[in-house]
């Protein structure tokens, strides 16, 4: 069943404006006034990454009033097919400079507010502040629960989109009106049971495709039009070329939300810290002589695009299915394992601990030592 509309209607649109929304105007039950809404709708964007470079030309060109974009991250040439809204020119910018202009290039009058950070337990109450709904395109587990638990506080809705590979999924969480994530996912997944876009790859349409349905749930949304994804989960799957859809209710025995946690010990990669290494660290060891054996659990393409000097390539699924014979050829040195964000090597640490040896991860990969130690090294 359908919703109020969310949004009210901000002041009639100049004859230039009701011109460029005169076909969208035309939908049936929509017209002007619903135009007028968009217009005056404040939407916040999690991540300007394959989902949010999706999401940000179709919101400014649907004409949302004011798009707020939060990442704190920079463009890499590895983005580029699936992040379209970077060119190649955007190749070492913050992601979000690169998102804004291609939005005022749509639309110059639309206002952008751009958060160049982290969205974290400490700035989410004031990042959300003033928007009216938030699309969720985050990569990293614990920034979506991160983001369901500050919109249940503020209680505002959430489009959420996931993309893994050749397949992605869409829903709507909005406790006012429904269940919302943690209902469907009380429980994260294990700590690198699940890669990122980074570390498993994504068909950069499947972005496009999960990116527009999220925002058609958010213009349904401000608009009150047709009937929301409360409480299903749009699921596409790529190769199949199918869509499909889950139902699923309220948790009655989910404990309520009163306040923001540690998100990255919520989903256990406290531990994982724990058995780091930042890169500097490993570089002062490296310079010191000190032994180590660097264990690269990347795939043979990865590194002949960047490694670091003197490691031993051994792909994470050689580790999964010999672990005991890996671990009886590394030697008694220290090992390091290193991987393009630290996922894959998190996954291989604790297999090998299982087969009785013993390392520590390199933190953010060898995406971080690239950023931290060796600038020549190409980031991918």
């Amino acid at each position: 069943m359908g919703i109020p509309p969310l949004v009210a209607p901000g002041p009639d649109l100049s004859p230039d404006r009701e011109a460029r929304y005169a076909r969208t105007a035309q939908l049936p039950g929509f017209g002007m006034l619903a135009q007028r809404r968009i217009r005056n709708s404040r939407v916040l964007v999690v991540g300007a990454g394959g989902l949010g470079a999706a999401v940000l030309p179709l919101l400014a060109a649907s004409g949302v009033g004011t798009i707020g974009i939060v990442d704190n991250d920079r463009v890499e040439r590895s983005n580029l097919p699936r992040q379209t809204v970077h060119t190649p020119a955007d190749v070492g910018r913050a992601k979000v400079d690169s998102a804004a202009d291609a939005v005022r290039a749509l639309d110059a009058e639309t206002e952008v507010v751009l958060f160049r950070e982290r969205l974290t337990a400490q700035n989410a109450e004031r990042i959300l502040a003033g928007f009216d709904l938030v699309l969720d395109g985050s990569d990293n587990f614990p920034t979506r629960y991160l983001v369901n638990d500050a919109a249940v506080l503020a209680g505002v809705p959430v489009v959420w989109g996931a993309v893994h590979q050749f397949g992605g999924q869409v829903g709507v969480s909005w406790a006012d009106h429904g269940p919302h994530y943690r209902d469907l996912f009380p429980v994260p997944p294990e700590p690198g049971s699940v890669a990122s876009c980074a570390e498993a790859g994504a068909l950069p349409s499947v972005c496009g495709m999960i990116g527009s349905v999220m925002v058609s749930e958010a213009i349904k949304l401000v608009t009150g039009t047709g009937t929301p994804l409360i409480g299903r989960v749009l699921i596409h799957d790529a190769l199949r070329g199918d869509v499909r859809e889950l139902a699923y209710e309220r948790d009655p025995a989910a404990a309520p939300i009163t306040g923001l946690i540690d998100y990255d010990a919520f989903c256990g990669l406290t531990d994982a810290v724990a058995h780091s290494i930042s890169p500097a660290e490993l570089h002062a060891r490296l310079l010191a002589g000190e032994p180590h054996t660097l264990l690269d659990v990347r795939e043979p393409w990865e590194a002949d695009i960047a490694e670091i000097p003197g490691s031993l390539l051994v792909p994470l699924g050689v580790v999964l299915d010999d672990a005991e014979g890996v671990a009886s050829r590394l030697g008694d040195d220290p090992i390091v394992i290193v991987c393009h964000h630290g996922i894959r090597a998190e996954t291989a640490r604790k297999r090998l601990v299982e087969a009785g040896a013993s390392g520590i991860v390199l933190s953010g990969g060898i995406d971080a030592w690239a950023r931290d130690i060796d600038a020549d090294l190409a980031r991918y």
